[in-house]
């Protein structure tokens, strides 16, 4: 199966591209608005897990030519981007692609971040709004802390929570999600319900900043 992250240089998408090159047998492209970035992106990433033993390469092209060959499709932009992203990649979807919006609209202010949450409901939602008909849409990833993430030194201990209208894509994505060492998948239901998934990534921010060691905080539901 082919994964592309467009906005896979960075944070999150930086991420989800080493766990799933380091622990699956699945092609990873990285997708960027700058082809050049995300070639060179995918070369440290190749560098990276080289380094750890890991013989896969990491592929990096412009965000169209990413979406184009993908069997899923992560929307790893800063929720702001995300909208334009899906516009710019629509001709490059069918139905039997999956698009997955890991994204959340927050803002920071003296108290701390706050959720806020797009017209449309969720970034999900409006990613949906903008994606052709015919294309499933998956909320997931949204509350994993980018850093620990990233660090293939730090063993993760999280629950993935995944939404979707459609339960083939539904079931796809949360396959994926538990093929990360160290995550598992829970069903959350409809996309509707998305915004509820989305506002915990705040809280879980503020947590970290205000209280002594819990750095890049996860959920586990026990």
């Amino acid at each position: 199966m082919e994964i592309a992250l467009l906005g896979g240089t960075g944070d999150i998408g930086e991420g989800l591209a080493l766990r799933w090159a380091r622990d699956t047998e699945h092609s990873v492209v990285i997708g960027s608005r700058d082809p050049e970035k995300a070639t060179s992106r995918a070369n440290d990433y190749d560098e990276l897990l080289s380094a750890r033993g890991v013989d896969i390469d990491v592929t990096g092209v412009g965000n169209e030519e990413a979406a184009a060959t993908a069997d899923v499709v992560v929307v790893s932009v800063p929720p702001e981007y995300a909208t334009d992203t899906v516009d710019t990649i629509a001709s490059q979807l069918d139905d039997e692609t999956v698009l997955v919006s890991p994204a959340v609209a927050m803002r920071r202010d003296g108290a701390g971040f706050h959720y806020e949450a797009p017209e449309a409901g969720s970034v999900a939602e409006a990613i949906e709004d903008t994606a052709p008909n015919d294309v499933p849409i998956v909320g997931a990833f949204q509350n994993l802390a980018a850093g620990a993430l990233s660090d293939l030194d730090r063993d993760l201990a999280a629950d993935v929570i995944v939404t979707s209208d459609d339960a083939e894509a539904k079931a796809l994505v949360s396959s994926l999600a538990a093929e990360i060492d160290g995550l598992r998948a829970l069903d959350g239901g409809p996309l509707a319900v998305t915004a509820l998934v989305e506002s915990m990534t705040p809280l879980l921010i503020n947590l970290a900043m205000n209280n002594d060691g819990m750095h890049d905080l996860g959920v586990r539901f026990q």
